[in-house]
């Protein structure tokens, strides 16, 4: 039976505890504040659900990660990287990432990024804890991608592309400056061929959470925060801003 957490207190049941398939469903129920989000995800659970389901939390294994260091760029991509006229900035337009990642696909009739969970990652973004970066094609917004830092790790969420590459562009970028500065893992949640074709990897559930342990136990929710996260840089001035 699938346990229901109640609002209080915060309380995770052991991801070993989750439904023995690869989309790991664990529980049921909680809440989506910043408190309960950032306990799951420094657990290794994020939470994924439709409008007429209660928030579902999940630990999927395998889980599909990106070692920075391990990023691969085929040719093609990084002449578009170079080449291509995008212009990156990070943290400039997190609503509107979000608004674009949570639009209907004409190969989809919903979106799992309810209004709750839109307000819910918002909340985490004006704390500091939830960043986008955004790709830009003069003042057009062509790509994306969003998600939770936290210590060495980024939660990637959700992405998309409006233009071909975008959506490849933002990764290359954060995974590049993440190798940069010490950024230890990309979690990338569920395999998709997109992501494999850049070096993204399938682990098992155990081993990705034993990384997590060791970045974060005996560390409080607030300590493990990630003020300074690795694309600041590109937090330069623009007039494409929605702060």
């Amino acid at each position: 039976m699938l346990p229901w957490l109640p609002a209080f207190p915060i309380q995770f049941p052991p991801v070993t505890d989750a439904l023995d398939d690869p989309d790991g469903l664990l529980a049921a129920g909680g809440a989506l504040t910043p408190e309960w989000l950032v306990a799951a995800y420094r657990r290794g659970i994020f939470p994924w659900y439709s409008d007429d389901q209660p928030v579902l939390w999940w630990s999927p294994d395998p889980r599909m990660v990106l070692f920075p260091e391990q990023l691969h760029v085929r040719r093609s991509l990084a002449k578009r990287v170079r080449n291509a006229g995008f212009r990156v900035t990070a943290d400039h337009a997190f609503e509107r990432v979000i608004e674009n990642c949570a639009a209907t696909r004409n190969y989809s009739t919903g979106t799992w990024i309810t209004e709750d969970m839109f307000e819910a990652y918002c909340r985490l973004h004006h704390q500091g804890v939830a960043h986008s970066v955004e790709v830009w094609r003069g003042t057009a917004l062509v790509g994306g991608l969003y998600g939770v830092a936290l210590g060495p790790a980024f939660f990637g969420e959700s992405m998309f592309s409006l233009e071909s590459d975008a959506s490849k562009v933002a990764l290359v970028h954060l995974a590049r400056s993440m190798a940069g500065s010490g950024g230890k893992l990309i979690d990338c949640q569920m395999h998709t061929p997109h992501l494999a074709s850049l070096g993204a990897r399938s682990i098992a559930r155990s081993t990705f959470i034993s990384y997590l342990e060791k970045w974060f136990d005996g560390r409080s929710d607030r300590e493990i925060l990630t003020p300074d996260w690795p694309l600041a840089a590109l937090g330069e001035s623009s007039s494409n801003t929605d702060r």
